[in-house]
Formats: structure tokens, sequence, C-alpha cells
């Protein structure tokens, strides 16, 4: 069985662009039927407080688990090596897209795992401690950081989808099924119809 797992950390983020990578990436590889488990939720989470737990109970010997890459398994070192040591244990193979790394139940493939963990948490390290410190210094210029209070955001989840949106909506798609398509929520959907006027 092939899986293709997807996670964003805020509904503010979609699946869909990590959707097309793994389509396309199972394509060229000729991996056909693939299982889709998609979460909203922080790779801080542990597993098993993720759908991802459930997966890792699921999976066995000779399916595969493809992820655009491998910090959609976590967000530290440490949980991103104990999840592929769990998969590497029960012989479930691991593609990641963005990695090219193909990994499995041997040394070479756990080495590299536990390295790109690493790598991986200090670059998110010095993602954050630039992003701090950039906005310190736009604060001490006496900038104003983020929307003035009640100011309506230029871009939506769906920009760009209204006329898809309303098409479908014509067609009698519910806004479940869009939601779920387009990757937000019921209400993200609902409150979009309403501002656009979409029945």
């Amino acid at each position: 069985m092939v899986y293709g797992y997807v996670r964003v950390s805020t509904e503010k983020q979609t699946v869909q662009n990590q959707k097309m990578e793994i389509r396309r990436f199972c394509k060229e590889r000729k991996l056909r039927k693939v299982q889709w488990v998609a979460e909203t939720v922080s790779g801080t989470k542990s597993p098993d407080k993720r759908k991802l737990g459930a997966l890792l109970k699921t999976v066995g010997e000779n399916d595969i688990i493809v992820c655009t890459e491998i910090s959609r398994l976590g967000r530290s070192m440490m949980m991103i090596f104990d999840v592929l040591n769990k998969l590497m244990t029960v012989g479930v193979k691991v593609y990641t897209i963005k990695e090219n790394y193909e990994l499995g139940d041997n040394i070479q493939s756990q080495v590299l795992a536990f390295a790109f963990g690493l790598s991986a948490q200090i670059e998110r390290d010095l993602i954050s401690e630039r992003t701090k410190m950039g906005l310190e210094r736009v604060r001490r210029e006496g900038k104003r950081v983020g929307r003035e209070k009640g100011q309506r955001p230029g871009r939506y989840k769906l920009s760009g989808k209204c006329a898809y949106i309303r098409r479908a909506r014509a067609g009698g798609r519910s806004k479940l099924s869009l939601a779920r398509e387009l990757g937000v929520t019921w209400n993200t959907m609902n409150a979009f119809c309403k501002m656009k006027r979409i029945r």
C-alpha cells in the first residue's frame, strides 16, 4: 500500500500543494492507488496525538509512505528519528521528495535520517532566530508589525478560487466536499461563500 502523508501547521496553510507534489512523484515512480492521510496540526505534537500515530499502527512490511519533506513527520530531530525507526523496524519505506531520500531498513538510511533530522532542527532554529531579530529591528525603527486592528487581509485562503467554487455550488457540490478538496475547514468555506455571496 502507498500512503501520501501531508501535514500543515495551521488552517492558514493548505495541503493541496503537497498533494500535487506527491501525485507527480508517484506518477513518475509508477506508484498507484495512493491512500491520503492529511492533517492540520503542529509538528511539535507527538505522533500519538496526530493521524500520523494511527498511520504508524496501520502500515506494515513493504508499505510505502511518501511525504514532500522529512520535516512533515515532526518538528524535532528525535521525533523524526523515532518515527523513522518505527517504520524501518517493520519494513516500511519512506520517500521524501524534497530531499530525494528513500529510507528503508538499513544502516545507511538510519544515518541519513538522523543527519537530516539534526540539520532540519538547526535550520528551523536559525530561521526562528533570524525572524525574531528582524521583527525586533523593525519595532526599534518605530514601524508597525502586522495589520492595523480591524483591518481585513488583502488575500484569503480561497483567493483565486471564487469562480471555481461558484460553478461547483451551482452544480450541486456541498460546501463540505469543496472544503475538503481545497484543504480548508467548513467554517472557512462557509464564511468565504457568505462574503462572496455564493449560495
